[in-house]
């Protein structure tokens, strides 16, 4: 397992996260893997052994039991608390009163609070904002982050699932105001999916921000299981939840170029897709969720694999955005000021 930095933080987690979406049963998300603790305990330690320092969750997965299953899993395997970097999140939906979501200070605080509870921790080490609340001003929600900070329960911030230019205000604002800013983004990001790259790769290198992929299968359609009708194994979430929304003939169509590069290195597909997300120098960790033992160390074995630079460039051909404005005409604009300037008569260059 290799270890990156997380943004300006200083900090080093493991380039595989944990993920815990599969963790619990409640409402709807039963459908993500409904796993029980002993399983869960399990899954933790399993990912552990092979190196893994991170783990996320959110306070949304199965209503807070997810939470409470990771903390129960690292009070049993009594794993070393500055060993483990452990996220949340908040601004879902937490109940049926108007006031359990969003991202007012009162669902802000509320929520870091009962994250704590759940988790038996006495703080937490990256707080992420889950999504955009157009209804509270993110000064709002920076001072009460802020103040969680300065009272010890957050050590980082981090935003998820926002526009590049939402990214921008917030860190603008807590830069105006001295207040601790967001160090990391998590989105969406995939060989099949890759609008990541338009304009929040570009922030978030410019800005230092470190950069958390979730669903790098696609919801598991990328494992290299479904046919090109979208249908797959009995009991797949796919089948169940359609979601992350991708173009599927796109998706299928990378599918069909890592089979062979598969093949070649005696791997999965699946390994293929987190391999190429890991060979994306701006990305720092990838989070991957598991129902079993088994895709679980499938998926953690594709930190072992290195993709050669041909197969880097024949997945990025076959996977290449569409060129759309403004981006055509900033590499248009831009591009001669990539190369050093050519020696010329009467430049007084020797």
């Amino acid at each position: 397992m290799r270890y990156r930095l997380l943004g300006r933080t200083g900090l080093y987690v493991s380039e595989i996260c944990l993920g815990t979406m599969t963790f619990g049963s409640q409402g709807f998300w039963k459908v993500m893997g409904s796993l029980g603790q002993q399983a869960v305990t399990e899954q933790v330690a399993q990912a552990y052994e092979a190196g893994v320092n991170f783990i996320d969750t959110a306070n949304v997965y199965s209503l807070g039991e997810s939470e409470t299953l990771v903390g129960h899993a690292l009070k049993a395997l009594k794993l070393p608390r500055d060993q483990v970097i452990v996220a949340t999140k908040s601004t879902g939906v937490m109940g049926e009163e108007p006031n359990r979501r969003g991202q007012s200070r009162h669902h802000i605080v509320n929520e870091v609070e009962a994250s704590l509870r759940r988790l038996q921790l006495d703080h937490i080490d990256l707080y992420q904002l889950h999504g955009f609340d157009p209804l509270t001003p993110f000064d709002e929600s920076l001072r009460a982050l802020d103040d969680l900070v300065s009272a010890g329960k957050i050590r980082t911030l981090g935003i998820c699932n926002m526009a590049a230019w939402q990214v921008m205000k917030a860190l603008a604002l807590s830069d105006k105001r001295s207040w601790a800013r967001f160090e990391s983004v998590q989105a969406y990001y995939t060989i099949a999916g890759r609008d990541l790259e338009r304009e929040l790769v570009p922030l978030m290198q410019d800005q230092g921000l470190g950069c958390l992929v979730w669903s790098p299968l696609a919801g598991g359609l990328l494992s290299g299981k479904y046919k090109d009708d979208g249908s797959g194994p009995e009991g797949a979430r796919r089948t169940q939840y359609d979601f992350p929304v991708v173009d599927k003939a796109r998706a299928f169509k990378c599918v069909e170029a890592m089979r062979p590069i598969a093949s070649a290195h005696g791997v999965s597909v699946a390994q293929i897709a987190i391999a190429w997300v890991l060979a994306k120098p701006w990305v720092t960790s990838v989070i991957i969720g598991a129902k079993t033992p088994q895709q679980l160390a499938d998926n953690l074995a594709a930190a072992s694999v290195t993709l050669t630079p041909d197969e880097v460039a024949t997945l990025d051909a076959v996977s290449e955005l569409p060129r759309e404005y403004p981006g055509w005409m900033l590499a248009l604009q831009g591009g001669y000021r990539a190369k050093p300037p050519e020696r010329g008569p009467g430049t007084g260059n020797t």
